[in-house]
């Protein structure tokens, strides 16, 4: 489910398309004009956190590392904790590790072993829906932490490349601000 585009022009046209970034043939979707401007930073957070409310979710898992910056102001609006899924070898306890292909190679992420307990309530948090790869991949690891991941959400989703196709074929609901 997206937000319906009027509602999302102002936040859509502040991001910039950077052409062969990291790599050629990638389009890198450049954030930091949106973060930049605090209005709409606000609008996206509050585009991100609909339609829930303080208390009704435990904790925000966000993906290395711009789904830090989304998930860290989702946290806060929301009364709920943060938890930070980094790159291998970035966390300094236990950790359980997945991974995923990226569109220009591979990569692996970790989440501590007692970042999530049994039951709570999460949303997975990122700024972008590509092929799903990572999303994919953290969802594994909340699944292997035992949370009830409420619903993954993302500030952009590039639709071309079926990242929801991936994701949905898991029992909750994928959700983004902005169709690309």
């Amino acid at each position: 489910m997206a937000m319906p585009a009027e509602d999302i022009r102002p936040l859509a046209e502040a991001i910039r398309i950077v052409p062969d970034f990291p790599v050629e043939g990638i389009s890198f979707r450049d954030i930091t004009p949106l973060l930049a401007d605090g209005r709409l930073f606000e609008m996206a957070i509050d585009r991100m956190t609909s339609p829930w409310k303080k208390g009704d979710i435990d904790r925000i898992v966000g993906i290395d590392a711009r789904g830090f910056i989304f998930g860290g102001a989702v946290a806060l609006e929301l009364g709920a904790g943060f938890v930070p899924i980094r790159k291998k070898g970035k966390l300094p306890c236990g950790t359980h590790e997945s991974e995923y292909d990226l569109e220009y190679g591979t990569n692996t992420i970790a989440v501590h072993t007692d970042a999530v307990l049994e039951g709570e309530r999460v949303i997975l948090v990122d700024d972008l829906l590509a092929t799903g790869g990572t999303a994919a991949a953290a969802l594994d690891l909340l699944e292997r932490l035992g949370a009830d991941i409420v619903e993954s959400v993302f500030l952009i989703e590039l639709s071309c490349l079926e990242g929801r196709e991936r994701l949905e074929k898991r029992p909750h609901p994928v959700r983004s601000v902005i169709l690309d």
